[in-house]
């Protein structure tokens, strides 16, 4: 079952302390072999700096077994400068950071591991907002605390956020394929603005009664502020942006109000490999592996063919070593993408290629190819053919070490036990046309969506075939995903007809391009819900902004994510677990604003859609908004920084 969000925290740090942030946490016990170690740095808003703020020194609790411990503490001097004596954890993993606490509602904040610690750390309103979304998964009201790996890859992320050497934009938020390429920095630095209203200004309570979310209770200080931001971010986001240009100070910033506070940051590894990104799966670390649909080329006017590489981002976004990788059959590999339960990365080889490459695809679209955690091809050159693969498509893997893909140009799904290739069989769905997405729920059953026949299959875990759903909405059926208590929640793109089995890109292009804001354009699009026992619910929902719904996943409260192929949004709709949502809402309302989504100009067209452990929402910018047939890949993956509950990974 999912990890839910609540329980990275203990009892007591649920309780919330009126002394303001600095709750009655432990003192760090001395080591056997201490290392004396001293950090200075400095506090202010903006230029100003700040002094008399009580500096503390955290380390982060382990998500189970203990809140935070206080490191060292300090006041700050006139000019906002401090030093702060400690002695270095023996955990290597321990995470550390800073709260600067002005006596009152005013609180700042810093990560202090995760990246090089800076000669001078800087505490300001930015690398509070840092903080705040980063870590808001595991922020609570006594402080910071979580497990590995997701609390170290949230405070490492947070540094791609801000610089805490200089308090300003750190340099992945700064430069392409961010800076000024999308609105994230601005909104950003807005959102630093929105605190400084209050650190320098009188508008606490003014912001505290905004950024409350519906059925919590009131922040009281300017990090949880943000916090509760960072978990609700379309509510109340026109009037937060109206408080927020009461304090100017960090520009560029936003000059209108947006739909939702979610900050978007784009990844293009090492910024010549990423061409047609068509799905993600998270290996025990956090690490993304992707498909890529096409060898990478900038000009979309150049033929590309297949790509033969298998992408590994690290959660702060850089190729992990020794990636892409290649070999072991790959080529043109699509929506279908895999990590097993013994480490190892599983891929689909489509066969994508653009128009005018020279290569006849047919005999390198029925394969799969199965990487080591290191990169390593455990496939043949050709690839494993066994079982009747053809054109596949959506991959998922159980507990048992069975992997699953679906033959979206063939009549099934091929099983493959323990992951041994050499037992691989073809599994017929008669009743389904053009298999596309799987997914597997918590029993080991097997789901199957029918884009060719607006069907959904559900097969036992030895792979007899159980019950075929064609009603409650259903229409084009692409991504599916199953939460905690075994319902499947299935995206129905209404008009895409994904290319195989006698559908070309070409098709899919032109549907995609007929879409249009007039939601006439795209009848169908919406989300069926189906209950374990294959029964679904009388209606689909067509809320949260959907538009051309793709991908779908679930995070670690039931919640449900959309990816959209069209649109440049992200859906969200609350799940089955409704004390996940604010009161009175129901399974399946909009989270998300109802007419926008969470959008963003950061985001393409969109396929794959998943959670890390982190808390954090991965999305494929699988095609350009206007696509060439030469060339029609997308460069980026998007992350939604600490939108979503953690989910533990691998996805099994």
């Amino acid at each position: 079952m999912r990890r839910r969000h609540g329980v990275l925290l203990t009892t007591a740090l649920l309780v919330q302390l009126a002394a303001g942030p600095f709750p009655a946490v432990a003192t760090a016990p001395d080591s056997p072999n201490p290392e004396p170690t001293a950090q200075c740095g400095v506090v202010r808003s903006g230029d100003t700096p700040l002094g008399d703020a009580e500096v503390t020194l955290y380390q982060a609790g382990d998500g189970g077994h203990g809140g935070p411990r206080v490191l060292a503490r300090t006041r700050s001097t006139e000019d906002g400068r401090f030093t702060l004596d400690y002695r270095r954890p023996e955990d290597p993993r321990a995470v550390l950071y800073v709260l600067a606490d002005l006596h009152g509602p005013a609180t700042l904040a810093a990560a202090l591991t995760g990246a090089a610690a800076p000669p001078e750390l800087v505490v300001n309103e930015r690398t509070t907002v840092a903080v705040a979304y980063a870590l808001a998964r595991f922020t609570g009201p006594a402080g910071v605390s979580g497990t590995h790996p997701g609390l170290q890859n949230a405070a490492a992320i947070a540094h791609n956020l801000a610089d805490t050497g200089t308090g300003d934009i750190a340099a992945a938020l700064a430069t392409p394929p961010n800076g000024h390429l999308t609105s994230t920095m601005a909104e950003f630095n807005t959102l630093a603005n929105l605190l400084a209203a209050c650190v320098t200004g009188d508008s606490c309570d003014r912001l505290f009664d905004l950024a409350r979310r519906p059925g919590r209770e009131r922040p009281h200080d300017t990090l949880r502020a943000a916090v509760d931001i960072a978990h609700d971010p379309g509510h109340n986001a026109a009037e937060l942006f109206d408080l927020a240009q009461t304090s100017p100070s960090y520009l560029p910033a936003l000059s209108a109000a947006p739909a939702a506070w979610t900050v978007a940051l784009r990844y293009d590894g090492n910024g010549h490999e990423i061409d047609g990104p068509g799905n993600i799966a998270f290996d025990a670390d956090g690490n993304a592996w992707v498909t890529n649909n096409y060898r990478y080329d900038p000009d979309p006017t150049v033929p590309v063919c297949g790509g033969r590489a298998l992408l590994k981002i690290t959660p702060t976004g850089q190729d992990a070593p020794g990636a892409p990788y290649r070999g072991g059959g790959l080529y043109g590999a699509g929506f279908g993408i895999t990590v097993d339960a013994a480490g190892t990365a599983w891929a689909g080889n489509f066969g994508f290629q653009g128009d005018g490459c020279p290569v006849d695809p047919t005999p390198l679209e029925r394969s799969l190819s199965r990487f080591t955690p290191d990169g390593t091809p455990l496939s043949p050159p050709e690839g494993f053919q066994q079982g009747g693969i053809a054109q596949p498509q959506g991959m998922a893997s159980d507990r048992t070490g069975t992997v699953w893909t679906a033959n979206c140009g063939g009549t099934g799904v091929t099983r493959i036990p323990d992951g041994d290739a050499s037992r691989a069989r073809e599994i017929p769905l008669p009743a389904v046309q053009k298999p596309f997405g799987t997914a597997v729920d918590p029993t080991d059953h097997l789901w199957v969506t029918g884009n060719g026949n607006n069907s959904v299959q559900l097969v036992d875990p030895d792979g007899t075939p159980r019950r075929t759903v064609t009603d409650g909405g259903l229409r084009r059926p692409l991504g599916i995903a199953t939460d905690s208590r075994g319902n499947a929640w299935v995206g129905n793109s209404g008009i895409l007809p994904v290319p195989c089995a006698g559908s070309t890109a070409d098709d899919l292009a032109a549907a995609a391009t007929s879409a249009t804001d007039d939601p006439a354009t795209r009848p169908g699009a919406s989300v069926t819900l189906i209950h374990p026992d294959g029964t679904p619910a009388p209606a689909p929902f067509t809320n949260g902004g959907l538009f051309l719904p793709w991908g779908i996943a679930v995070d670690g409260d039931d919640t449900v994510w959309v990816a959209n192929f069209g649109g440049h949004r992200v859906a969200r709709l609350c799940g089955t677990d409704l004390t996940a949502c604010p009161p009175g809402f129901r399974t399946g309302q909009a989270l998300s604003p109802p007419d926008t989504g969470y959008p963003s100009d950061g985001l393409d067209r969109n396929t794959g859609i998943r959670i890390d452990p982190s808390g954090n929402v991965w999305l494929a910018n699988n095609w350009r908004t206007v696509p060439f047939r030469t060339n029609p890949g997308g460069h980026e993956l998007v992350l939604l920084i600490g939108a979503a509950a953690p989910v533990p990974t691998p996805l099994l």
